[in-house]
C-alpha cells in the first residue's frame, strides 16, 4: 500500500431510501483528476482532487420501479461525479461511471477558452464486488474517460446494503492483490548492461496555476532479488518504459510526491524542503509490482525514511551518469540522465544544476588522463633535451 499519498483525504458518502431511510450505498473514497482542456489558443492540463467538502447529491438514488442505483457526488462550481450500479447473481459492479465538470470555474479551469460543462463516462471501471461484500482498494486504480483521468485511492465501497454499515467481507481490488503484470518467467542472469531505459519526461501542476511544481526527466530501471517458487534465489531486471506510464501527484510548501503508474510497477517517490538547512531531498520511497515465478509474487516494498539526491533549494538535481538507489536489501532503482525538481519551479524550466558525485568523477577521469599524459610528454621531451645535451658534450674540437 502507498504510504505516502498527500492528495485529498477520504471524504464519506451515504444514500439512503426514501422510505426505510437505511443505507443502500456507502463509499469511503479520494479521487484524483487530470483534465485536458483548451486553454486560450493551445491544449492545457489540470490536476485536482476530490475536495473534502463534496456532497452526496440529491439526485443520488437506491434504484426502485426500474432504475438502477446512483450514487452522485458534487462539488465545486456544478462539477459531478456518478457511479451507477448493476448486479448480477455473482454481484455488482459500477455500472457506469460519469463525470461533469465546468469549464467556467475559473479555480479548476483558469483561461479556458470554452464555457459550459462537459460530460465524459466509461463502462469499464472494473470496481466491482461480490454480493453482500464491499469493494476495496487503497492503491491507485485509474479510470480513463476520453482527455479525464480518474484515479480512485482508498476506496472502500458497498451498493446494495441491506443495512446501515459495511459488510465484514471484502473484494480486493487487482492493484492491491496484484497490481502489475509479471514476466512468466524471470531471468537468473541480468540482460545485458547496454539496455538502457527510454528517458520519460513526468511534470506536475498545481491547480489554478501557470507552470509547474515538479519537473522530472528520467530513465528508470528496477533490479528486484527474490526467492524462487523452488526456494532458489535470484533477481529480475526490467526497464520502466515511459510510454507506458501515467504520471501524478501533487505538492505542498514542504513536500512533493510524484507517482508513476504503469502495468510494469506503482512508483511513489515523495521529496521534502528542510527549510531551515535550504535543501530538498527524496525522502520516501514506494514501489509496487509482481514477479510470476516468485515463491510470493506480490511486491509492495516500502524505503522508509532515506535522504537520496540532496541537493540545495531553488535548484535542480542533475545526474547524467547511472546512479543506484538502494531502496531495501531487495531492490535496487538504477536512473539515467536524470534531473528533478520539485520546489520552486519557475514556469517550465529547470534551475541551475547541481551536478552529482558520478558526474564529477566522470569529468575527473578524463582530466586526470589528460594531466597525466601532458605529463609523459613533459618527461619524454625533458628527457630528449637532456640526452641532446650530453651528446653534444662528448665531441671535441679538432
Amino acid at each position: 500500500m502507498f504510504g505516502i499519498f498527500q492528495f485529498g483525504s477520504c471524504v464519506h458518502f451515504d444514500v439512503k431510501d426514501e422510505g426505510t431511510k437505511t443505507s443502500c450505498i456507502l463509499a469511503d473514497l479520494s479521487v484524483n483528476f487530470t483534465v485536458d482542456y483548451k486553454r486560450g489558443e493551445k491544449q492545457g492540463k489540470t490536476q485536482f482532487v476530490l475536495p473534502d467538502n463534496a456532497l452526496t447529491d440529491q439526485a443520488s438514488s437506491c434504484g426502485k420501479n426500474g432504475t438502477l442505483p446512483l450514487l452522485v457526488i458534487a462539488f465545486g462550481l456544478g462539477h459531478s461525479l456518478s457511479l451507477q450500479f448493476n448486479k448480477s447473481d455473482a454481484g455488482y459492479q459500477v455500472d457506469n461511471l460519469t463525470f461533469s465538470y465546468n469549464l467556467t470555474d475559473p479555480v479548476l479551469f483558469p483561461e479556458s477558452s470554452e464555457n459550459g460543462t462537459k460530460k465524459v463516462s466509461s463502462n469499464k471501471a472494473e470496481i466491482s464486488a461480490k454480493t453482500n461484500w464491499f469493494y476495496q482498494c487503497s492503491n491507485p486504480h485509474l479510470v480513463v474517460m476520453d482527455n479525464v483521468n480518474a484515479s480512485f485511492h482508498h476506496v472502500k465501497l458497498q451498493a446494495y446494503l441491506t443495512g446501515n454499515n459495511y459488510s465484514t467481507n471484502a473484494t480486493i481490488c487487482k492493484e492491491d492483490v496484484a497490481p502489475t503484470a509479471a514476466p512468466t518467467t524471470a531471468p537468473t542472469t541480468a540482460p545485458p548492461n547496454n539496455t538502457k531505459p527510454d528517458i520519460g519526461t513526468y511534470n506536475i501542476n498545481i491547480t489554478g496555476k501557470a507552470g509547474y511544481c515538479l519537473m522530472a526527466k528520467m530513465g528508470l530501471r528496477l533490479n528486484i532479488t527474490y526467492i524462487k517458487k523452488d526456494n532458489k534465489a535470484t533477481f529480475y531486471e526490467f526497464n520502466i518504459d515511459p510510454k507506458k506510464v501515467i504520471p501524478s501527484g501533487n505538492c505542498s510548501n514542504d513536500s512533493a510526491t510524484l507517482i508513476l503508474s504503469s502495468v510494469q510497477a506503482n512508483i511513489s517517490f515523495n521529496f521534502v524542503l528542510n527549510a531551515t538547512e535550504g535543501k530538498f531531498y527524496l525522502g520516501h520511497v514506494h514501489v509496487n509490482t509482481t514477479v510470476a515465478d516468485a515463491k510470493e509474487s506480490n511486491f509492495s516494498i516500502d524505503s522508509g525514511n532515506v535522504s537520496f539526491l540532496k541537493t540545495t533549494a531553488h535548484k535542480s538535481y542533475k545526474c547524467n551518469e547511472k546512479q543506484t538507489l538502494q531502496i531495501t536489501s531487495n531492490l535496487s532503482i538504477y536512473t539515467y540522465n536524470l534531473q528533478v525538481q520539485p520546489f520552486d519551479v519557475e514556469g517550465d524550466k529547470f534551475g541551475p544544476a547541481v551536478e552529482c558525485a558520478e558526474d564529477q568523477n566522470g569529468m575527473l577521469v578524463p582530466i586526470i588522463v589528460g594531466a597525466a599524459l601532458a605529463g609523459l610528454v613533459l618527461i619524454v621531451l625533458i628527457a630528449y633535451l637532456i640526452g641532446r645535451k650530453r651528446s653534444h658534450a662528448g665531441y671535441q674540437t679538432i
